[in-house]
C-alpha cells in the first residue's frame, strides 16, 4: 500500500498544497470520530482519474470500509460525485448501496484553501448501523458538520496549532465540551463531566463558564500556562494542562468558525493524573540512577586518591608501579560512571571514554617516552555494562603495548573499532597494534595481571582475544566481543 507522500508525488500539486494536505491528514481523526464515519482523501492524477491518498476510520463507531482505499482509483460512480463537488465548489451528498445490502451516505467536500480546489474529502457513514441518535451523538455530528464546512474553505485544520506532542490529543472519547462564542458550556459529554468533577468542581457543568469552573479549582500560587485563558474560552486552537487540588486535566480547544466569525468551540479534555504520576515516578527513577552513578564515580575517585597516596609512600618500585596501575584501572571505571551520571540513558557514547582512558594510560605508562596514539573507526553507543568492560580492555591493551611492545625510543599505538551484525546479534572487533619489536618467542606481556583482566572481561562479553604480528612490523591484538542489545530508541 503506497504512502500519502508517494500518492501525492504523482500529482501536479504545488508544494504549499502538499503541505496543507499533510496538515489535514495529521488532524482529521477528530472529524472522523465526531462523524462516526470513514474519511477518504482523493487527489486528481489526471483529468479523469481520482486516486485515494489517505483513509482514516473512526474510533467512536463501526467502519464503513474493511479494506483500505489508499492507492485505489475512484469508481465511475464516485468520480461523478467528486466531479459534482468540484464543479459546484460545494458539499455534495449521495446515498447508495455498497457491497450488497450495506447502505452508505457519502459527503464529498472540496478542499479549497485560499480558494483553490486541491483535493476532495469524502465522508462515508454506514446507515445500517444508525439508530435514533442521543444528544451526545447529535452534538458530535453538529461539531463534525461545522469542521467539515471549515475544511471546505481552508479554515480547518489550523496551521497555527502546535505540532508534535501538543497536536491531536486528547481524543473525542476522552471527554468533549461544546462552548458558545462567550465560553459558556452548551454541552458536556459524560466523560467530560466526570473529569471536571474529579478536578474538584462539585456543581453542574452545562450552562457554566469553563474559565470560571477551572479557575475555581486551581491550586494556590500555581504557575499557569499563558495559553490557558485562550483554551478555556475556545479562542485559539491550542492545548494546555491544568492542575487542580485533586487532578490534572489536559485540554485542547478547537474553535468553530462560520463565515469567518468564531461561533463557539469544541474543547476536548482528559484526566491525565495517573499518566503524570507515572511520568513523575519515571523522572524520579532516572534522577536516582544518575545520582547513584555520580556517587559511584565519587567513591571510585576517592579510592584512586587513597591508592595514589599509598603509592607515594612505597619504597619498593614494583609495589609503587602496581599501585599506579590500580589507580589507572579505578580511574577508567570512574570515567564510565561520570559519563552515565550526566545522562538519563543507560547507554553511553564510548568513543569519548576510550579517548580519556588512553590519554590516562599514556600519561602514566609512557612518562618520558614519545608515544603517539591514534584511534580509527567508532565504538558508537553501548550499554553501561559493556562500556566498563570495553574501556578496561582497551586500557589494558594500550598499557601492554607501551610497556612491552615499544622500546625506549617510543613509537605509535593504534586503536581501531569496527561494529558488525551476525545471526547472533551485534558484535564489535577492537584492534590495538603497535610498531614496536613484534611478538617475542616467550609470552612476556601476555601472561601478566593486565592480560588476565583482558581475558576475563572478554569472556564476560562472550568474546575472544588473539595476538599476532602486525603487517608493517610490531604486534596486533584483536578482541572480538558480543554487545548487549541497545534499548529501543537508543
Amino acid at each position: 500500500m503506497p504512502s500519502l507522500t508517494e500518492v501525492l508525488h504523482d500529482t501536479s500539486l504545488r508544494p504549499e498544497d502538499l503541505e496543507w494536505l499533510h496538515l489535514l491528514v495529521g488532524d482529521w481523526q477528530l472529524v472522523a470520530d465526531l462523524s462516526f464515519a470513514d474519511l477518504v482523501l482523493w487527489v486528481r492524477r489526471d483529468e479523469d482519474t481520482w486516486v485515494a491518498a489517505a483513509h482514516v476510520r473512526p474510533t467512536t463507531g463501526p467502519t464503513a470500509f474493511v479494506d483500505d482505499h489508499v492507492g485505489q482509483a475512484a469508481t465511475p460512480e464516485r468520480v461523478v460525485l467528486l466531479g459534482q463537488a468540484v464543479a459546484g465548489r460545494r458539499i455534495v451528498r449521495s446515498t447508495h448501496a455498497e457491497r450488497g445490502d450495506q447502505v452508505l451516505r457519502e459527503d464529498a467536500v472540496p478542499v479549497m484553501p485560499k480558494g483553490r480546489i486541491i483535493a476532495v474529502l469524502t465522508r462515508h457513514t454506514n446507515l445500517a448501523t444508525m439508530r435514533a441518535p442521543s444528544r451526545l451523538e447529535l452534538t458530535y455530528l453538529a461539531c463534525a458538520d461545522a469542521l467539515v464546512r471549515m475544511t471546505r474553505v481552508g479554515e480547518y485544520p489550523f496551521a497555527s496549532a502546535p505540532t508534535g506532542l501538543r497536536r491531536g490529543a486528547p481524543r473525542v472519547g476522552d471527554g468533549l465540551l461544546r462552548l458558545d462564542a462567550e465560553g459558556q458550556i452548551v454541552y458536556a459529554s459524560p466523560n467530560a463531566v466526570s473529569a471536571i468533577h474529579r478536578m474538584g468542581h462539585p456543581g453542574p457543568v452545562s450552562g457554566q463558564s469553563l474559565a470560571a469552573i477551572v479557575t475555581g479549582v486551581l491550586r494556590e500560587r500555581q504557575v499557569l500556562d499563558e495559553a490557558l485563558p485562550l483554551v478555556l474560552t475556545g479562542r485559539q486552537p491550542w492545548r494546555t494542562d491544568v492542575s487542580s487540588r485533586a487532578a490534572e486535566i489536559s485540554l485542547r480547544a478547537v474553535p468553530l468558525i462560520e463565515a469567518g466569525e468564531r461561533v463557539g468551540a469544541v474543547v476536548l479534555l482528559r484526566d491525565v493524573s495517573e499518566l503524570r504520576r507515572r511520568e513523575q515516578q519515571l523522572l524520579t527513577r532516572e534522577a536516582t540512577i544518575r545520582e547513584i552513578h555520580h556517587r559511584v564515580k565519587n567513591n571510585l575517585q576517592s579510592v584512586a586518591a587513597l591508592l595514589r597516596l599509598q603509592s607515594r609512600r612505597m619504597a619498593n618500585p614494583d609495589a609503587r608501579a602496581a599501585l599506579d596501575e590500580a589507580v589507572r584501572r579505578v580511574s577508567t571505571i570512574a570515567v564510565v560512571h561520570d559519563t552515565l551520571s550526566q545522562s538519563v540513558d543507560e547507554t553511553v557514547a564510548l568513543d569519548a571514554i576510550i579517548d580519556l582512558a588512553v590519554s590516562a594510560v599514556l600519561d602514566v605508562a609512557a612518562a618520558g617516552t614519545p608515544v603517539q596514539a591514534r584511534r580509527t573507526g567508532s565504538f558508537g553507543r553501548v550499554r553501561a555494562e559493556d562500556a566498563t568492560a570495553l574501556a578496561m580492555i582497551v586500557s589494558e591493551l594500550v598499557q601492554n603495548a607501551v610497556e612491552h611492545g615499544l622500546g625506549a625510543g617510543g613509537g605509535a599505538v593504534g586503536i581501531d573499532a569496527r561494529r558488525g551484525v551476525d545471526d547472533e546479534g551485534e558484535f564489535i572487533v577492537v584492534t590495538v597494534d603497535d610498531d614496536g619489536y613484534g611478538l617475542p618467542d616467550h609470552p612476556v606481556g601476555r601472561s601478566g595481571l593486565g592480560m588476565l583482566i583482558v581475558r576475563s572481561l572478554a569472556s564476560d562479553l562472550e568474546g575472544t582475544v588473539t595476538w599476532g604480528p602486525r603487517a608493517l612490523g610490531g604486534t596486533s591484538v584483536v578482541c572480538r566481543a558480543r554487545l548487549r542489545p541497545l534499548p529501543k530508541g537508543a
